[in-house]
């Protein structure tokens, strides 16, 4: 029993299977289904029957390799016999004389299409069938499809057979010129989805045949439960068919991937040079999915969509709470809707304005057909901080910047929110994946800090496959992630997903460890370490040096967030202390100044003030900051600049004296430069005062490297491929820039990871 008596190699990955089963031969009926287990371990397989033969005893299969159980299954030749074969289940097809009926068979399910065809040709129908696969090869059973069809449409995505173009094509080219009474299809889940969307314009009854998980086949479980009509069908017992007008196709899509991690895992315990290990569907523009998607939605009606609002806490309510979350991202319902807005450009734009290179259309598209999981991998082969990356990093001067939407007067596509969207998918999934990783080459390399630039650097030559040790001064991994942005802004356990994500890549962190200090990079290498990575930013806070700047209670942005977001200190049970103001004047206009500013307005600040010199439309913070902190009561005095701090007799200071300014032409930056009203001034009343004007390397790391040089400001000199004076030390992030967006400094990091691998690999 169970024998494979003849194997059919019909393409590179799709294989006919005929197996001895005599009692499931002499029962089923078309539209039956089998479940199928390879190995007293493997997994239950459910396959729909393609045929029978009752004088020999046996079934056919037609099977493709897309995971570990059904590559198993392919890899058994004749004489093999299956573990396990239970059938026939399901409902079978319900056949009778509808009149003109069109079958939609893409791909391999062109081979459970074939007996549906010859019982409707049986019962007296005018039966047309659609087949359609990638190419030629994936055209299969051609021969006796025919033979039980009135008219046979070929359509290929490649046009090596037939037409070039989808089933839906080929389909629509019948509703539009004849009447048709029913239709069947079969095949991907994308694909009967848009049929039915098709064949539901045209108002044609369709029924689908779906092949959802299942563990037991019987109605056990429940794994195959779908949504049909707004109520709850088993597959397995209702099914398999039923009214594709009438499925939650975008539910069932996202449960057939619930184990798609997991199955990439077990797919490694197969041998290297197995075909299975290949991708099996394609990727990119041209993929078929992706021509599937484009052509569902006209470009037009894409452009029509409004761009979805990001969920937020309300103002009065968040002004008051300090590790709340302000963005609430995008429900599932809501991103689907966003992504829709992409056109997919055949010349994406926002790719170019991507630092870190993310394949942007490839990971929208995924999400507009519910591949959730499918788009946080496709972030993850480029960026190491998905999560991070779609909270904080300014997309709209950068990827958003380049959108074409903007072109046409319309808001860009909000690809930060739909990355957010994509990482927090995965991670409340539980199916986090951890890409690939080479094999070890056991090359030590080192980063030093574990910022963003550290971070990217890091996962990259892991990947590569080289031996990475982090080294962080302080007692938290994350850097500027930690000890810079707020909570209500970056939630710590998001950073500490990430980062336990690299660890589980292999990389190994190192606290409490200052490079330069506590071991230098000449002991580094006397470890064997062969490259490094200073990734140690730029940490040193700048002061305007004027009178009075010294009084009590005025402290540089960084020193209050690394104590209220590192220390803790607002909190009763913390040992460091933080000064709490009534009355605080943030100095500066970019994201760390509104990261202060808001933070004091969460800590019962009555009069929370931001002042700028230049007016709000050269300030740097993203607009979205801007927008929050005037939503929470902050108060903004552009064109003012401080002057003097006037203090009491303790020292603390009370006041503080403002410049009132006027722009005149614009700076080497671009922004207008700011210049002062002779004799106009202002004094304000105030009990602290946060200076955030920039900040500058620290000298610890550079200054213990000898030769190392270094520029005017104390930033490290490198060269294009981020490589500084010293051969294999590389430098990135704000210890280069002298300040940059957390995006930027892991385009630098990966900028260095791959410089870095082509210098070692030369001469190992």
């Amino acid at each position: 029993m169970n024998r494979i008596v003849n194997k059919e190699h019909f393409s590179e990955k799709v294989f006919k299977l005929e197996i001895d089963a005599p009692l499931i031969a002499k029962s089923r009926k078309a539209g039956h289904f089998v479940i199928v287990r390879v190995g007293e371990k493997g997994e239950r397989m459910p396959l729909t029957i393609a045929g029978a033969d009752i004088a020999k005893g046996t079934i056919t299969l037609v099977v493709q390799e897309v995971g570990l159980s059904s590559t198993r299954l392919c890899e058994l030749n004749v004489g093999d016999h299956i573990t396990d074969v239970v059938g026939p289940l399901g409902q079978a097809t319900h056949i009778e004389n509808f009149g003109t009926v069109v079958c939609a068979g893409g791909g391999v399910g062109i081979a459970p299409m074939l007996p549906i065809v010859q019982a409707l040709k049986a019962a007296g129908n005018k039966v047309i069938s659609v087949l359609a696969g990638r190419s030629k090869e994936l055209i299969i059973l051609e021969k006796e499809i025919r033979e039980s069809s009135d008219e046979v449409i070929i359509m290929t995505d490649d046009g090596s057979y037939g037409r070039k173009g989808l089933v839906t094509e080929g389909v629509e080219e019948v509703l539009k010129r004849e009447k048709v009474n029913k239709c069947f299809a079969i095949g991907p889940a994308i694909m009967m989805k848009f049929v039915c969307l098709l064949t539901k314009k045209y108002e044609v009854p369709t029924d689908v045949s779906l092949n959802t998980i299942m563990v037991d086949g019987t109605g056990m479980c429940g794994a195959c439960r779908i949504t049909i009509g707004g109520k709850t069908k088993f597959v397995c017992i209702d099914g398999p068919e039923f009214d594709g007008h009438q499925v939650d196709f975008d539910e069932m899509l996202k449960r057939m991937n619930a184990f798609k991690s997991i199955e990439r895992e077990e797919m490694n315990k197969l041998e290297a040079n197995c075909e299975a290990t290949k991708k099996t569907e394609l990727t990119g523009r041209d993929a078929p999915w992706r021509e599937e998607l484009r052509k569902s939605i006209k470009a037009k009606e894409r452009a029509g969509i409004a761009r979805v609002k990001m969920n937020e806490l309300d103002a009065e309510y968040r002004s008051h709470s300090r590790k709340e979350e302000v963005n609430q991202g995008l429900t599932a319902e809501q991103a689907v809707i966003e992504a829709k807005r992409c056109l997919d450009c055949a010349n994406p734009g926002c790719m170019e304005g991507c630092p870190v290179g993310i394949d942007i259309p490839q990971f929208i598209k995924s999400i507009e057909r519910g591949e959730f999981l499918e788009a946080a991998v496709t972030l993850k082969e480029t960026s190491a901080l998905p999560a991070v990356c779609g909270r904080v990093c300014p997309q709209e001067k950068q990827c958003e910047s380049k959108c074409i939407h903007l072109k046409m007067g319309k808001e860009a596509v909000a690809i930060g929110n739909l990355e957010r969207f994509a990482a927090d998918y995965e991670r409340e999934s539980g199916q986090i994946s951890v890409p690939a990783i080479a094999e070890k080459n056991g090359i030590k390399v080192a980063a030093i800090g574990s910022g963003p630039a550290g971070l990217a650097f890091a996962g990259d030559m892991a990947k590569y496959g080289y031996d990475v040790t982090v080294f962080e001064a302080l007692h938290e991994i994350g850097g500027v992630l930690k000890y810079g942005i707020p909570e209500f802004r970056l939630p710590n356990k998001i950073v500490d997903v990430e980062i336990d994500n690299l660890s589980k890549m292999g990389v190994e962190f190192i606290k409490d460890c200052i490079v330069g200090k506590t071991i230098s990079i000449e002991d580094l290498k006397q470890e064997g370490f062969k490259g490094f990575f200073v990734a140690s930013g730029a940490g040193l806070p700048n002061f305007m040096n004027i009178p009075g700047e010294n009084s009590i209670n005025i402290m540089s942005s960084n020193e209050y967030l690394t104590r209220v977001n590192l220390m803790d200190a607002a909190s009763p049970d913390s040992d460091t202390p933080v000064s709490l103001g009534k009355n605080v004047a943030v100095i500066g206009g970019g994201n760390t100044a509104m990261d202060s500013v808001r933070t004091a307005k969460r800590l019962g600040a009555e009069r929370a003030m931001i002042i700028y010199r230049r007016s709000e439309e050269e300030m740097p913070a993203r607009l979205e900051e801007v927008k929050h902190a005037k939503e929470e009561g902050v108060e903004f005095l552009t064109l003012h600049n401080p002057i003097e701090y006037i203090a009491d007799e303790q020292g603390k200071v009370k006041q503080v004296v403002l410049q009132q300014m006027e722009l005149g032409e614009p700076d080497e930056s671009g922004r207008r430069s700011p210049r002062a009203i002779p004799g106009a001034t202002v004094t304000v009343d105030i009990d602290l005062a946060i200076v955030s004007v920039g900040v500058s390397p620290n000298p610890i790391v550079p200054s213990s490297i000898k030769g190392l040089e270094v520029g005017r400001k104390g930033t490290i000199t490198v060269d294009e491929n981020m490589e500084s004076s010293i051969p294999t030390i590389y430098a990135g992030g704000d210890i280069v820039r002298g300040g940059a967006t957390v995006i930027l400094a892991m385009g630098d990091g990966r900028k260095a990871a791959a410089s870095m691998n082509e210098k070692l690999k030369v001469q190992k």
